[in-house]
């Protein structure tokens, strides 16, 4: 039907849709459906009773805007989102894709949502307003999840995760702050600590997670009031804050009047060994203020998230809250409500487990054995990452784009930093990609990329 109107001028009526039927073998529901389409991109225009008609086509424009103007406008960047946008553009057909930070389709638990959003939408109050904090039921929900005694008054629903870390950062902190956050760290929170007029100070992880000794000094010498930090099941590393040093992280935030902003995106995306709580439920004076989120374990567009805190701080995050968006949109939230209360969940949970497990053992081990010169920096018992070293010399960024070159997309380890590198790193994501067979080939591309060209040597 678009060449059939590409071939007619303004104004012509298009055949009945008798004819179109007729001339098209379809059902009429099929062409009700296309002349909707057509209608919805600005191509026909249906007159009830009539007939459907040729729309006037928009005049292209062929000048090009002065725009130069903004620049003095818009005066200092403080939004600087390169580390999160794709430098490269979209990979061609057939990469790879070991730099997602979802689940693949096969992995989503696609039916059970699908069910979870038929029976939300049913509800006669699906479509009014929802209550600013989020629904009572969900919010109890999340509350059980939380633990630490929690309760629904506790909790502020939110559009997922990041939406959730960008609050947080404004509700606790003021422009020119300084954030202690772990090096290396999620690069979506210092791109929203930034974005909030904050500036990142890293402090250095080990093998057991943020180093407490090194934490106080820092507070000392900063004055910061705020710490970021992801205890379980890291991003990127995939470290899990040690046992003894959980109460220590608390007690130097709040021998400096801190907050700790503990982001627990991987809460339910362990490898099926028993996952630690959180550092919420070893504070008692509303020291941390905790999220989680339904996205990374459920599907990327469930945007649902939640903010747990106590005392003034969520009034602070209830009035960002009105000023942001009102509220969280009230069918998804009865869809995760829907989703979180149905027994398929938690078998959700342990088939993902144990997919999650499977994937990250196969490609920890083709790494291993196609490129013994690159150096996994732990064997993670959670989340959807490897963090993996690269020899002394390389450039993660080059390596990164000669990856691209092969069939492979990584995530060059430089985005993680907040300030200077201390080594070359790449981050591989096992859970993105169509199966095991898939991160073997992976792989097997990236050993090729250290291969010496025809001729050399």
């Amino acid at each position: 039907m678009r060449a059939m109107i590409a071939r007619l001028s303004p104004g012509d009526r298009l055949p009945s849709s008798r004819e179109l039927i007729r001339r098209y073998q379809v059902g009429p529901a099929t062409v009700s459906q296309a002349i909707a389409t057509l209608a919805a991109e600005g191509l026909v225009i249906s007159r009830p009773g009539s007939g459907t008609y040729v729309a006037a086509r928009a005049q292209r424009r062929t000048e090009v805007a002065d725009t130069a103007w903004q620049t003095v406008t818009l005066a200092d960047r403080t939004v600087d989102t390169s580390i999160l946008t794709d430098t490269y553009g979209a990979p061609p057909a057939g990469t790879i894709m070991l730099d997602g930070g979802y689940l693949h389709r096969s992995l989503q638990p696609t039916q059970i949502l699908t069910a979870a959003l038929a029976r939300a939408a049913r509800r006669p109050d699906a479509w009014d307003r929802a209550p600013t904090s989020g629904l009572t039921a969900l919010r109890s929900v999340f509350a059980t999840m939380a633990g630490g005694g929690a309760s629904a008054d506790d909790i502020l629903v939110t559009a997922g995760g990041q939406s959730a870390l960008s609050m947080a950062f404004r509700a606790i902190a003021g422009p020119g702050d300084p954030i202690l956050m772990e090096s290396p760290t999620y690069p979506g929170a210092i791109a929203a600590a930034r974005a909030a007029g904050l500036r990142p100070v890293p402090v250095p992880m080990d093998a057991d997670g943020l180093q407490p000794d090194l934490l106080a000094d820092a507070f000392a010498r900063t004055r910061a009031r705020l710490l970021y930090c992801q205890p379980t099941y890291h991003n990127p590393t995939g470290t899990v804050l040690a046992p003894q040093r959980r109460r220590q992280i608390i007690d130097t935030a709040r021998a400096a009047g801190a907050f700790v902003i503990e982001d627990d995106f991987a809460r339910h995306l362990g490898h099926g060994a028993p996952v630690p709580p959180p550092l919420l439920a070893d504070d008692c004076d509303g020291t941390v203020v905790y999220l989680t989120s339904l996205t990374k374990p459920a599907a990327p567009s469930l945007r649902i998230g939640t903010l747990v805190a106590r005392g003034p701080v969520m009034e602070r995050l209830r009035a960002i809250r009105l000023v942001d968006d009102f509220f969280v949109s009230r069918p998804l939230q009865e869809t995760a409500l829907e989703l979180l209360s149905s027994p398929t969940w938690e078998r959700h949970v342990r088939t993902l487990a144990a997919a999650l497990r499977e994937r990250c053992g196969a490609l920890a081990a083709a790494v291993t054995h196609e490129l013994p010169g690159w150096t996994l920096t732990c064997i993670p018992t959670g989340g959807l990452h490897l963090w993996v070293r690269l020899p002394y010399g390389t450039d993660a960024t080059v390596i990164a784009d000669m990856a691209r070159q092969h069939g492979v997309a990584v995530s060059s380890g430089n985005r993680y930093f907040a300030t200077e590198l201390p080594a070359a790193y790449l981050r591989l994501g096992f859970a993105a990609t169509t199966d095991r067979a898939e991160l073997i080939e992976a792989a097997r591309r990236l050993a090729s990329t250290h291969e010496p060209a025809a001729g050399t040597r």
